[in-house]
């Protein structure tokens, strides 16, 4: 019988790379999606075919651009004739205060992060409505809820909306495809460990577990959402340790 087959976006580092270490860890055949970290994606490529008895395929794709998210679809779909689960992971930021974004910053962030997201729920959600079956977890942040920053308002409106997209997609794709949303709060990944330690610290303290998160525990729910809970569907999970 073939392995299920989950595809990450924006998987060659940080939490998209614990989410893949996570699912090949149970078995599953991998896509792992990347735009600009192909060392890294193919380092973990390497990493879980020597570690694992699963097939992994790295696929490199602009998912702001339709037509790139179309041709990796159908990649993927050669290789492994379906598509179980999605994991909308990739995403951009900029932070700088608005008076000094351009229009253009702004709009790279939204077109990747909520329109990367939209495009691949189109097409991968529609591939998941033929076969009848399938998962999506879309990954947010409490930016878009409730701990927004005006240095990032972009990246927070992009978040927010991914919210929204996941609620409209779980009634689009009903009743054969779930799709959910994990909010993370602050995480151990090399893009925010090297920030300012003064300020992480002052963070860090905001939350009542007194620590971030590592990328692990991130990739621990959505596993859950995605593989097991299979009547959790239009849901929003926040993993922040307790934001005070």
């Amino acid at each position: 019988m073939d392995k299920k087959v989950v595809l990450i976006t924006g998987a060659a580092k940080g939490i998209g790379a614990a989410i893949a270490r996570k699912f090949a860890s149970s078995n599953f055949d991998i896509v792992i999606h990347y735009l600009t970290s192909e060392k890294k994606a193919f380092a973990l490529k390497e990493e879980l075919e020597n570690a694992y008895s699963i097939h992994v395929l790295c696929q490199k794709a602009d998912i702001s651009k339709e037509e790139e998210v179309k041709k990796m679809v159908f990649s993927v779909l050669e290789t492994f004739q379906h598509i179980d689960i999605l994991i909308n992971n990739a995403a951009f930021c900029q932070d700088n205060f608005f008076n000094e974004k351009s229009g253009e910053e702004f709009n790279r962030v939204i077109n990747t992060n909520l329109g990367g997201t939209f495009l691949t729920c189109k097409h991968i959600g529609g591939q998941m409505l033929k076969q009848q079956s399938g998962a999506i977890v879309n990954l947010s942040s409490t930016n878009g809820i409730d701990t927004m920053e005006t240095y990032s308002m972009d990246y927070d409106a992009s978040k927010a909306g991914v919210i929204s997209l996941t609620k409209n997609f779980a009634k689009a794709l009903a009743p054969y495809v779930r799709v959910n949303a994990v909010a993370p709060g602050w995480t151990r990944t090399e893009a925010v460990m090297e920030m300012n330690p003064i300020y992480l610290k002052e963070e860090e303290n905001k939350v009542l577990l007194e620590r971030f998160a590592r990328p692990e525990e991130i990739a621990n729910v959505v596993f859950f959402l995605a593989h097991d809970a299979s009547y959790i569907n239009s849901s929003v999970v926040r993993v922040d340790g307790g934001l005070k």
